[in-house]
């Protein structure tokens, strides 16, 4: 009987970008960016300027330096009411987004990594829970914790904020895929029992998608608006979105440049944030990149 011989599968030679494709690849690019940083220069520009000036001249230019100045302003407004207002956004996101992070990271761990009855019936459902808007729930929460007489309470931003259905996937896919199963076994043979090996062995394994579970909630919570609104009435346990808010709304009591003003300082935190991390950030955005 005659041997068949397998015949050599021909690689199909790869295809180089031409000149004008990464032109026009570079030229979109360069739009976009201009286009995601246009209100954040306009923002820079406005508050740097003298106090009064915010709208008028040019608006994309500078004109004089008055940024300690309005500082001073922005300080004295409301007894200093800004900066408790920025406090409590730190508090806010820096519990929730690490109580979150550890939610999303021990459900994750435990859908990739334990076989047990209605496994799939659960991860399918933190997939619909994704593509669920969270405003849809605003309503119904203000209703429920008024119920239970939460209303005007911390607790009422904090206990939806630990909820992530996105981290909760992420931490699924990260975990099939960096945590071996024979690094689960090895620790089990050496006695150590299942939460020490998630604390010790898997955590670290999941550290950069952990990191980009930690700032995605951070700047979630850090933004979002309609619920501390509807749930938090005094002032002085309001966030600084729905304080900004609020100001924008009296232009008699409070002048518009200090909302200019107050926005920028708003928004360092997040920056401080994505520049701190932004190396694990990275590496946890591919996480769902590879199979």
């Amino acid at each position: 009987m005659n041997a068949v011989v397998a015949k050599p599968r021909r690689l199909r030679p790869r295809r180089e970008t031409t000149p004008l494709s990464r032109t026009v690849v570079t030229l979109l690019l360069t739009l976009s960016t201009l286009y995601f940083l246009f209100p954040l220069w306009w923002l820079l520009v406005s508050a740097t300027k003298p106090f009064g000036k915010q709208f008028s001249g040019d608006g994309l230019w500078f004109d004089g330096f008055g940024l300690f100045d309005n500082l001073a302003r922005l300080t004295a407004q409301g007894d200093g009411i800004f900066w408790r207002w920025m406090l409590n956004s730190i508090v806010y996101c820096g519990v929730g987004a690490m109580v979150g992070t550890v939610l999303s990271a021990l459900a994750g761990y435990t859908i990739a990594k334990y076989e047990f009855r209605g496994r799939g019936v659960l991860f399918g459902s933190v997939l619909a829970a994704v593509l669920v808007p969270k405003i849809l729930f605003t309503l119904p929460l203000y209703l429920m914790f008024s119920g239970i007489h939460l209303i005007n309470t911390p607790i009422a931003v904090l206990l939806p904020s630990v909820v992530s259905p996105f981290g909760v996937y992420l931490s699924r896919v990260f975990a099939a895929q960096s945590v071996p199963d024979e690094v689960i076994e090895a620790g089990r043979l050496d006695g150590a029992g299942e939460f020490r090996i998630f604390r010790t062995l898997a955590v670290r394994m999941m550290l950069p998608a952990l990191v980009t579970i930690f700032l995605f909630q951070f700047v979630e919570i850090w933004n979002n608006y309609l619920l501390p609104a509807m749930v938090i009435g005094d002032d002085h346990l309001q966030p600084v979105t729905v304080g900004l808010v609020g100001w924008n709304a009296s232009h008699v009591a409070v002048p518009p440049p200090l909302v200019i003003i107050g926005s920028l300082v708003s928004i360092v935190p997040l920056l401080v944030a994505f520049l701190a991390l932004q190396r694990f950030w990275r590496a946890g955005m591919t996480a769902g990149a590879f199979k």
